[in-house]
């Protein structure tokens, strides 16, 4: 054993402890660090918690005077929290989070000090733009940029800091963040799914669109970590052979938690109670060292917030308990990558949720028409909402029979499909009382037995009903669930305005009762779009032919499933929805794409360090080794029995062929990248790392694992599977 991977096991060992859970109710910690409406009640004026709410439910602009009202109640609470400074907290589109902390301090004229904090500090700031990512919308020499307070998402303290959630613009008005356009399709499907909503209940005058999304992770120890470069630069292994017991027991899943973890679990939940994420769920997942953490629903634009902050304190937790976690999509070759489910769906002011069955034939017609219109709405749009959870990371679950593949399709199980199929076969046009009455009885009379989990869940489908929710498993771990949100609620909102539209042509010019004029567009939808569903295995080659033949789509690689952000149907939908400005688009897509080059490049450049300064150097040592030995016979034994180290001498040659070949890929790759990097073009620059650099990643790995499992365990420099994936 290496003497680096020595230490990085001995200081694992140190820590390998339990510690014991503090007791303590949940929910009287919950919202402990978050001015949320309880605190505002306590702190604000009257007219002041009105225009704030106001602003929260309908839009409406803050008043500069009740602004200077809020940031000085903000201010007091936060003082009496601890607090010392104060940041805008944003989205960049580097896909994490970003902020520039100042103090509650200022001196007057007369050299006095004060805690200072106004208005105009809460609602707009000024950060320096220039060096985040903009995709051509600003120059580097211009650093105008402006955050904007999102009065939607509660303010909150993180250890010190009052974080205040902002939207970021360029100088000339244009989104430079997740956010943004993400609030821009909440409404536009608020406005939407109300207007249709008021078909079934006029006491509706508010939609939110919910998500619960499911977070999925692995934890190792930070000392080995540290150890290997690939994880520390990359969060991945680049290299390492498969240990001898992975995943294939299926013992860990949902087994018992480890007493580290449990810790580190019990932790960060606290954390997260105090800051108003309301987690529930966790537990072992499929592969070692591999968990799971959900939330409750919430409204999908503090959902994202809470999902971000999340990511950011499990960081920091995890380091107070000697972990490093791992967000990437496929840290380990051979074991299940990690996702982000996005469970959503669509709820009223009056407390009912669109997607769930009622108890009722007009509840039953209201929960039919939000499904049908989504699974138009996705069928519609499928390469689209591929490309919202497109990363160099996930390329490698989806579409490499890892849940789920590239070829986005419903699954809405047996059950539903029956009803669907039934209400297809009625006729069009007017119904006969006897059509109504066996309309009623056969389909909607059948729904109020939708009940949740009614179904089988269908692990390889992208998009899948789940009782009375959609679950959009293809979000991999690492992604802002910005922006597969901004795109499903663009998509929904745009299909319910086409779906209101064609009802009331047919109410108002045909003459058909409202409910008939319902039935009639869904039928036709039903037809439309059926190619979209599939209940079956999503991972089969069947199931890829079928899909050609159904003209879906099948990126498998991000530039490719990146290139429809900028078709005409895709300008048209976020320019008509007034989510995104074709400017906004191709600037986003500009950066996706050079995101996905930098991403491929810097593991290019990780595993030619690792090649040159790990691999091969830690080969020759040991085959020096083995030579010495059958110099040793020689000298013992002579020529007469020169075949008494033939094990030693294949060996030797076995790790000079990998050494050959390994050297050879390495240098292929380097220059390929090189003339990738020769392209001007983004999107053909990342097709060249993706078909010409990137295939040779498994070939370079192929041999340095065939190395690793020849050279002495005591040489081998980095720190194996078998040392990282078990946690004791």
């Amino acid at each position: 054993m290496s003497k680096l991977r020595f230490e990085a096991l001995k200081e694992s060992s140190s820590r390998n402890r339990i510690l014991i859970e503090e007791k303590g109710r949940r929910s009287e910690l919950f919202a402990q660090n978050v001015f949320n409406e309880q605190r505002m009640l306590q702190y604000l004026t009257k007219d002041a918690l009105s225009s704030v709410q106001n602003a929260i439910f309908s839009g409406s602009k803050i008043d500069r005077k009740i602004a200077d009202q809020v940031a000085e109640s903000m201010k007091g609470w936060a003082i009496t929290m601890g607090a010392t400074h104060y940041t805008h907290w944003f989205q960049p589109l580097t896909g994490s989070t970003a902020e520039k902390h100042d103090a509650f301090f200022d001196l007057l004229l007369d050299g006095r000090a004060l805690e200072k904090f106004d208005g105009s500090q809460l609602v707009q700031q000024e950060p320096d733009a220039s060096s985040f990512p903009s995709g051509g919308i600003r120059n580097t020499f211009e650093a105008r940029g402006y955050t904007a307070w999102d009065p939607t998402s509660p303010a909150f303290i993180y250890e010190t800091t009052l974080c205040i959630p902002t939207i970021f613009v360029s100088y000339t008005g244009e989104a430079l963040d997740n956010k943004a356009p993400l609030l821009r399709a909440l409404s536009a499907v608020d406005t939407a799914a109300t207007a249709v909503a008021k078909f079934f209940d006029k006491n509706v005058s508010k939609v939110n669109a919910t998500l619960g999304w499911e977070q999925e992770y692995f934890l190792i120890d930070k000392a080995l970590a540290n150890s290997r470069p690939d994880i520390s630069l990359t969060g991945r292994t680049l290299l390492g052979h498969s240990a001898a017991k992975g995943q294939q027991l299926d013992d860990h899943y949902f087994g018992v938690i480890p007493g580290r973890v449990l810790s580190f679990m019990s932790d960060l939940e606290k954390e997260c109670i105090k800051l108003g994420i309301p987690v529930k769920t966790r537990h072992n997942e499929v592969a070692p060292n591999q968990f799971e953490l959900a939330p409750v629903f919430e409204e999908a634009n503090l959902a994202v917030d809470h999902n971000l902050l999340l990511m950011d304190v499990m960081d920091k937790i995890a380091d107070k308990h000697s972990f490093k976690v791992l967000f990437h999509e496929k840290p380990f070759k051979g074991i299940n990558g990690s996702g982000k489910h996005n469970n959503w769906s669509l709820a009223t002011d009056t407390g009912v949720n669109l997607l769930s069955p009622g108890s009722t034939p007009m509840k039953n017609l209201q929960f039919l028409t939000f499904f049908i219109n989504t699974i138009k709405a996705v069928d519609t749009y499928e390469e689209l909402l591929r490309s919202s959870i497109a990363s160099a990371g996930n390329d490698h679950r989806l579409g490499a029979n890892e849940a789920p593949p590239a070829i986005l399709s419903i699954f809405i199980g047996d059950q539903l499909s029956r009803v669907l199929d039934e209400l297809e076969g009625v006729s069009k046009g007017k119904l006969s009382p006897e059509e109504k009455t066996e309309l009623k009885l056969n389909v909607v009379g059948k729904i109020p037995e939708i009940l949740m989990d009614n179904t089988d869940r269908n692990r390889t489908s992208p998009f899948a009903f789940t009782g009375n929710k959609f679950e959009m498993r293809g979000v991999g771990s690492t992604a802002n669930c910005a922006k597969p949100m901004t795109v499903l609620n663009t998509i929904v909102a745009k299909q319910l305005i086409a779906f209101k539209k064609e009802v009331d042509q047919l109410v108002e010019g045909n003459g058909l009762k409202k409910d008939e004029a319902v039935f009639n567009v869904l039928r036709e939808y039903i037809k439309t779009s059926k190619r979209i569903r599939f209940d079956g295995d999503g991972y089969s080659n069947d199931w890829q032919k079928e899909a050609k033949k159904r003209k879906l789509s099948n990126n498998k690689t991000t530039p490719e499933a990146l290139k429809v952000q900028t078709s005409a149907a895709s300008l048209e939908l976020f320019e008509s929805m007034n989510v995104m400005s074709e400017v906004e688009l191709r600037a986003r897509q500009e950066v996706e794409m050079e995101t996905y080059i930098l991403q491929v490049q810097i593991e290019g450049r990780v595993l030619n360090e690792l090649v040159y300064n790990h691999v091969i150097p830690a080969a020759i040592d040991y085959q020096n080794i083995v030579l010495q030995n059958v110099m040793g016979f020689k000298d013992i034994y002579g020529e007469a029995h020169k075949n008494i180290a033939e094990c030693q001498l294949q060996i030797i040659e076995q790790i000079n062929e990998h050494m050959s070949q390994l050297k050879q890929k390495t240098d292929t790759m380097i220059d390929a990248r090189k003339n990738a990097n020769k392209l001007t073009d983004s999107h053909k620059k990342a097709t060249a790392y993706a078909k010409n650099i990137k295939p040779y990643f498994d070939e370079i790995r192929y041999h340095s694992d065939k190395l690793e499992r020849l050279v002495a365990d005591q040489i081998w420099p980095l720190t194996k599977y078998r040392e990282l994936l078990f946690i004791k």
